[in-house]
């Protein structure tokens, strides 16, 4: 059995192609255009909160060619057909591609994702359930990346990057206790890895 491989994606400028102008597309183009991509939509009907965010809007049905100096591909149609058409011409064009609800004709899948400040927490069931990776994501960020921890990443950055420049080598560093005093500092309590998640949400 095969699992899914995590990576973090640089989206800064990258061309990303939506294909559909629904509700579903929108909540797809808002997190590419927060990671800094520049999306170009394509649907006959587009919502106006979604006009307002892309870099470029094709006001007609899908055609293959869209796909052309793409880098990523989402299609999110409400028309079956076209969204496995969408994907099999991103496959076979060497373009990662992401169905709404449809897994097997995927390339790549979209996990649940949590952030606060420079911290990302993802959360993926590889397809299986989405909404058990939505809950899970939603305990994490309640429980795990409480108020005060980016201000915390924030400091350790600083840190780490002071090291570096004096020419220590970071992986030497043991930073179990300064990870402990920087959350203790922002007041990060309790720590997160002594949080019991249900039970403190009660």
């Amino acid at each position: 059995m095969s699992f899914s491989y995590p990576v973090m994606l640089d989206l800064g400028d990258v061309p990303v192609l939506v294909v559909g102008g629904g509700l579903v597309a929108t909540r797809k183009a808002e997190g590419l255009v927060a990671a800094g991509a520049r999306v170009t939509v394509v649907a006959p009907l587009v919502r106006e909160e979604l006009v307002a965010i892309a870099a470029e809007v094709r006001r007609r049905a899908y055609q293959p060619s869209d796909i052309d100096g793409h880098r990523l591909v989402m299609t999110a149609t409400d028309d079956p057909e076209v969204n496995a058409r969408v994907a099999d011409d991103a496959t076979r064009a060497g373009v990662w591609v992401n169905s709404a609800d449809d897994p097997a004709n995927c390339t790549f899948i979209l996990p649940a994702v949590a952030r606060r400040g420079p911290l990302v927490v993802s959360v993926s069931s590889g397809g299986a359930s989405p909404a058990l990776a939505t809950h899970l994501r939603d305990e994490i960020l309640h429980c795990v990346l409480a108020p005060g921890v980016e201000q915390a990443a924030e400091e350790l950055a600083a840190h780490r990057s002071a090291l570096k420049a004096d020419g220590v080598s970071t992986e030497s560093v043991q930073w179990g206790d300064r990870v402990r005093a920087a959350l203790a500092r922002w007041r990060v309590t309790p720590p997160a890895a002594e949080r019991s998640c249900s039970g403190g949400r009660g």
